[in-house]
């Protein structure tokens, strides 16, 4: 199975903290504007998702969502969901803890194109 976006073990234990303080959350991709191309994380309610937006897959059991016209432009591309210092979106819930998300990429094979497409 080919995975549109990924966590690292940092990532992935930043995600359970918020959790703990925040309730269930959500991602979704920033697509530039007031927070640059940041992964926004949000308490589960405090963002509306719509038809506009793709589900691209959960990262510690928390859906990870990129809208649809940016999407065509990452579509060939898998998100790998880092933490690093600093300062990130001012709307995303790990700005108090000192650190942000990041997405790094990387450009899926052919064969995983294939299997995303349904193509043998």
């Amino acid at each position: 199975m080919v995975e549109k976006v990924l966590a690292t073990e940092k990532a992935i234990h930043l995600i359970q903290r918020l959790k703990t303080f925040h309730g269930d959350l959500l991602f979704h991709q920033s697509g530039g504007c007031c927070d640059g191309s940041s992964p926004m994380c949000f308490a589960k309610g405090e963002f509306l998702i719509g038809e506009a937006d793709v589900l691209l897959g959960h990262i510690a059991d928390t859906p990870f969502y990129m809208s649809k016209a940016q999407y065509e432009y990452w579509k060939h591309t898998q998100l790998i969901i880092d933490v690093v210092p600093g300062r990130g979106g001012m709307f995303s819930l790990e700005g108090p803890e000192g650190v942000r998300f990041l997405t790094r990429s990387r450009v899926f094979t052919e064969e995983e194109r294939r299997f995303l497409s349904g193509s043998s």
